[in-house]
């Protein structure tokens, strides 16, 4: 195969995975296909919801269906192809196939750290200029952050990508991982990376360390306008606003943060498996729960669709009842 001038004779790459007994393969198995199933119904709901509901028709709620969809994508890039190699034991993923997994993988996360940087900031406009939210995040600037987000996702994941598709690979094509990550990836590389991990060391730390900071900023003026209400009850309502938001800042951004500053040197990439786990499996299915299932405004549009179904599937069915003989 020919890439960019450099001959490699690497086609496909075999992905270790989690090791384990055959019934510890198994229980992975049937977990991970529980949770992804859970995850997709979940985000789903309330993608459907914030679109078909006019109570949700918030900024808000325009947020968190763009985080429920990125969710979706996140885990639908790494879930299905580690359950395809549980169930039939073929752990071989194509060089190009492999290369569009990491960098779909990378862009979804970066879009993800951006996003719940925006977040932040909706939630700082909403406490500390309620009386200009209307105008601050009106429809048309909503759309801009998010492509903001976007875009900044691309930007940041494509020169990385460019540059290791030009990579030679001629050695072990065994990536000691279940998806194709960038570190275990260029591992087994024939040519120098040094430049590429240290460019992709630099462009992922500026962008969590600069999201975070921001995020950071942003709740700490949060924090300081709470602090200025004078009733206990009136804090503790306007805090649980942006608590859920908070909540998973610190456990993307704090598995995020173990991954980077982890010594490279002398490390096995086992120890961040778990974390990465973390990461593309456990928080998107708790995402729905921590924003949008314990919040009072989305269980009662929940409520009014399900009652809404309930009637119209009783209404369809009032003529086809009369018609049966009793």
């Amino acid at each position: 195969m020919w890439n960019g001038g450099n001959v490699s004779l690497v086609t496909e790459f075999i992905l270790l995975g989690i090791p384990g007994s055959y019934e510890l393969q198994v229980l992975l198995f049937v977990s991970l296909s529980i949770c992804y199933v859970v995850t997709l119904v979940l985000n789903t709901t309330i993608i459907i919801l914030s679109l078909t509901d006019a109570q949700l028709h918030t900024p808000m709620y325009f947020f968190l269906s763009n985080l429920a969809f990125l969710d979706i994508t996140f885990t639908s890039a790494i879930v299905p192809k580690v359950l395809f190699n549980l169930i039939s034991g073929n752990k071989r993923i194509s060089f190009h196939g492999c290369l569009a997994q990491s960098y779909i993988y990378f862009l979804l996360g970066t879009t993800e750290f951006l996003l719940l940087a925006t977040m932040s900031f909706d939630r700082y406009v909403a406490i500390c200029h309620p009386l200009r939210y209307s105008i601050i995040m009106r429809p048309k600037n909503c759309l801009k952050l998010i492509g903001c987000a976007w875009l900044g996702g691309f930007m940041d994941t494509i020169v990385q990508t460019v540059l290791t598709y030009r990579l030679p690979f001629c050695g072990s094509n065994v990536i000691n991982h279940y998806f194709c990550d960038v570190e275990p990836l260029l591992k087994l590389a024939c040519g120098d990376t040094h430049v590429i991990g240290m460019l992709d060391f630099a462009l992922a730390s500026s962008l969590v360390l600069g999201s975070l900071f921001f995020s950071l900023v942003s709740y700490g003026c949060i924090i300081s306008a709470i602090a200025k209400i004078s009733s206990a009850e009136g804090r503790k309502r306007t805090f649980s606003t942006c608590a859920s938001h908070l909540t998973v800042v610190f456990i993307v951004y704090g598995s995020c943060i173990f991954m980077c500053v982890r010594p490279s040197k002398n490390s096995k990439v086992d120890s961040t498996k778990i974390v990465s786990l973390l990461n593309c499996i456990v928080t998107p299915l708790l995402n729905p729960f921590i924003y949008s299932f314990r919040n009072k405004t989305f269980k009662e549009a929940l409520k009014r669709t399900l009652r809404n179904k309930t009637k119209f599937s009783g209404q369809m069915l009032q003529p086809a009842l009369k018609k049966i003989p009793l």
